[in-house]
């Protein structure tokens, strides 16, 4: 009997490290959800940004760097998750 244990106890100390290391960082989780919920929320102000700053640019009410200003900020912001990886991967990192 007790070699038995001493598998199952060298089965678990083989199998610890490898899930261990599969979990994610308590970080990563919480800057993954704010990711995810700062895009839910900024989809439809965005859209609702352009139809408003396209029609007011129409009327001459703006001028259109404005609109364009505001179209490059919300390009920077969506695509802000492949701009990072972009910069990580010329450092290597």
């Amino acid at each position: 009997m007790p070699r038995a244990w001493a598998g199952v106890f060298l089965a678990l100390a083989v199998a610890l490290p490898a899930l261990a290391a599969a979990q994610s960082s308590p970080f990563l989780t919480g800057a993954t959800a704010l990711e995810s919920n700062i895009l839910a929320w900024l989809t439809p102000i965005a859209i609702i940004l352009v139809m408003v700053l396209g029609a007011m640019a129409m009327a001459n009410r703006i001028s259109w760097g404005w609109c364009i200003g505001a179209i490059l900020g919300i390009a920077i912001a969506f695509g802000a998750p492949q701009i990072v990886g972009w910069v990580r991967g010329m450092f290597g990192v």
